[in-house]
């Protein structure tokens, strides 16, 4: 059973403090580390998990520039079997459907099964690209998965997680798209040894892909507002206690 696997090399931006580009479209990057999206970490597991099962082919695809082989070698460390990259040197100027229309290209071409993709990015958390790929290739998709139960080649059973805690599980035929919640199961490391041999195996680039026009564009990204600031109380008990009554009786709660 064969599979392809959409990855995204995004910003680590938990613990970063962030500049926005003199542009006012992106981040600076010069300070920011950058690691394989979260939710296509678990995809990819996925994929893997069905290739120890059903045997097949594992090949991860991205679009980006050089720097995009780390991720996509540490991919091939984890057991990938192929990649690709379809370069372009700066993705943050492309929107889902142009990013989705650089991928079914390449796709519609493989020996595929199913095609799996995180449910979104955690740089623009647009959770589009998933189901505009599924429709350029003009396949089945589900979305959201978080769980997958599959007893042969050509279907399967996918959980997904509603409102309130609800459960819906539904029933495709390959080949389609699913796209992947964090937390789907457990994604493994990559062995010493597996990333040696990663280091020597080739990454299929695609030069000078035909870009499809930006159906979405971005005007600008900004800081959210700022918000009401606490106000410190200080004083003696008594003194604090008086100016929090007072302000409680201001704001009409008491």
């Amino acid at each position: 059973m064969n599979s392809v696997v959409c990855i995204k090399r995004v910003p680590e931006t938990a613990e970063a403090t962030l500049k926005i580009a003199p542009d006012g479209k992106k981040l600076e990057e010069e300070n920011l580390v950058f690691s394989l999206n979260d939710a296509d970490n678990y995809a990819l597991e996925q994929a893997l998990l069905l290739q120890e099962e059903f045997d097949g082919d594992v090949t991860v695809i991205s679009v980006g520039p050089p720097e995009t082989d780390e991720i996509i070698r540490m991919a091939l460390a984890k057991g990938a079997t192929n990649a690709i990259r379809i370069h372009h040197d700066d993705i943050s100027k492309l929107d889902a459907n142009a990013v989705a229309s650089l991928l079914a290209e390449q796709i519609k071409d493989l020996d595929y099964d199913v095609v799996f993709t995180g449910a979104f990015a955690s740089d623009d958390a647009f959770s589009l690209v998933g189901t505009m790929l599924a429709e350029k290739l003009e396949i089945t998709h589900i979305t959201m998965a978080i769980e997958m139960k599959q007893d042969d080649e050509d279907e399967a059973e996918i959980s997904r997680e509603l409102e309130g805690g609800l459960i819906a599980k539904y029933r495709i035929k390959f080949p389609a798209v699913i796209t992947v919640q964090t937390g789907m199961n457990e994604p493994r490391y990559a062995s010493i040894l597996g990333i040696k041999r990663a280091s020597q195996k080739e990454v299929d680039v695609v030069d000078d892909p035909t870009i499809p026009e930006n159906k979405v564009q971005l005007e600008k990204i900004s800081y959210p507002p700022e918000g009401k600031k606490a106000e410190i109380l200080s004083g003696t008990p008594e003194e604090t206690s008086s100016r929090l009554a007072e302000i409680l009786k201001q704001k009409g709660i008491i």
